[in-house]
């Protein structure tokens, strides 16, 4: 301690006594010998000195408790929610057809680009077809000689038939002239379906859409041989407006929606079923853009799985659906419903229960058990257990404790997502 008040050492003396209790203790301490008057201020100086340093420990060790944590409250929004099964399924084009050769020949067309959309009744591919046109013009030839064969057949039957009234003709004559007509009438058949056969074969070396729709890449190239040993695959069309979209529903969910209906009173009847609206979203999406209707419900339940085969058909005018997706679909099961929403992170789970914090009397924080609903978008419908008039901590949950006082911020409860709008009411 002499060290550092030495008058050799005074600049350091005064860098390590900063601190503003011990610069006091320093100037009073310093100095020569002095006279007995100077002994009793300097020993009242240093009792000064010793009080002020026991202030400012006493100052340093008080404890200061922490100011309330700060957290966003809100009260819960109120709005009309329609319950929905939410389900998962894919997307299937409504007609797909593979275009191919029937009969046998060499390509000689290709009369669309690849993956273009196509009306129906457009020319894709064409097959040489004089070969074909030749037996066309054969069975033609071969049909007017039958008819010859049986004009002739039948003039002379009614001959014979004219004769043998007048006993001139014996009857194994007129038998024999009836029986080369009904051959040449036979014949005459025959080359008639001959004609239509080598008309059909001419139609198949033209090959055009059968609907409306979109072709994909050809798979044989001009100039090759096609339909040699079988049908040969030249392209797929597909047609994309409408669309499908398959899913499953369990057979709970049949249960609930078929007593859904009967609150109504009404029965789950085909034309009732068209009238379900359903809602699909693809990854990437908010909320469910694309309304369609169901189309098709499986009589039976698959024993196996549980489930029930459901389908439902959306229009695709701008091709925004294609086969194949993987969708997210929403079905609505009943009415909208006067609904609570909270912020879905809101909501905390213990060994009790879901739970909510909420702002008690005098800003403390309490904790009340609710009974959770479904989701829309980042909300969560409470069921029961929270009033609309609670204030939810929303922001700082982590610092807000059931039994801790908080500096709570009242914000308003905003939806911000784009899937929290009411689904249409079945």
């Amino acid at each position: 301690m002499p060290n550092i008040f030495a008058r050799s050492n005074g600049r350091r003396a005064v860098g390590r006594l900063a601190a503003p209790c011990s610069i006091a203790a320093a100037a009073t301490i310093a100095g020569p010998r002095h006279t007995q008057l100077e002994r009793v201020a300097r020993a009242l100086a240093l009792l000064g000195v010793a009080l002020s340093v026991a202030a400012c420990k006493d100052a340093r060790n008080a404890y200061a408790p922490p100011p309330p944590a700060r957290v966003e409250v809100a009260q819960p929004l109120r709005k009309p929610v329609t319950a929905f099964f939410a389900l998962t399924g894919n997307t299937a084009a409504i007609n797909s057809v593979d275009l191919v050769a029937r009969v046998q020949g060499f390509l000689t067309a290709i009369d669309y680009v690849d993956g273009a959309g196509v009306k129906q009744g457009a020319q894709l591919f064409t097959i040489e077809r004089n070969q074909y046109q030749a037996q066309l013009d054969q069975a033609k030839a071969n049909l007017a000689s039958a008819k010859a064969a049986e004009i002739n057949a039948k003039a002379n039957y009614e001959r014979q038939a004219t004769l043998a009234k007048q006993d001139f003709a014996s009857q194994a004559t007129l038998d024999s002239a009836r029986a080369s007509y009904d051959q040449a009438a036979a014949s005459t058949l025959a080359s008639q379906a001959s004609l239509e056969l080598a008309t059909i074969n001419l139609g198949y070396t033209l090959i055009a859409a059968p609907f409306d729709g979109v072709v994909t890449n050809h798979l044989v190239d001009v100039g090759a041989l096609v339909g040699v040993s079988g049908p040969t695959k030249l392209a797929t069309i597909v047609q994309l407006n409408p669309i499908y979209v398959n899913f499953n529903v369990s057979e709970a969910q049949v249960l609930q929606v078929k007593a859904s209906f009967a609150k109504q009173g009404r029965t789950l009847s085909q034309a009732e079923f068209q009238k379900i609206p359903v809602e699909i979203g693809l990854q990437g999406e908010d909320g469910y853009p694309h309304q369609g209707h169901l189309d098709y419900v499986s009589p039976q339940v698959d024993p196996s799985t549980g489930t029930l085969a459901v389908r439902g058909v959306f229009e695709n005018k701008d091709r925004a659906l294609l086969p194949g997706y993987f969708v997210r679909v929403r079905v609505p099961i009943a009415a909208p419903k006067q609904s609570l929403l909270v912020p879905d992170v809101a909501l905390g789970v213990n060994q009790e229960g879901s739970y909510i914090l909420v702002l008690g009397k005098d800003n403390v924080v309490q904790q009340k058990l609710v009974k959770p609903g479904q989701r829309v978008g980042r909300l969560r419908v409470i069921d029961s257990g929270l009033d609309g008039e609670d204030w939810v901590v929303t922001e700082g949950i982590q610092l807000a404790t059931p039994g801790a006082k908080v500096e709570p911020i009242k914000v308003p409860m905003v939806s911000e997502s784009t899937d929290d709008a009411p689904a249409r009411t079945p």
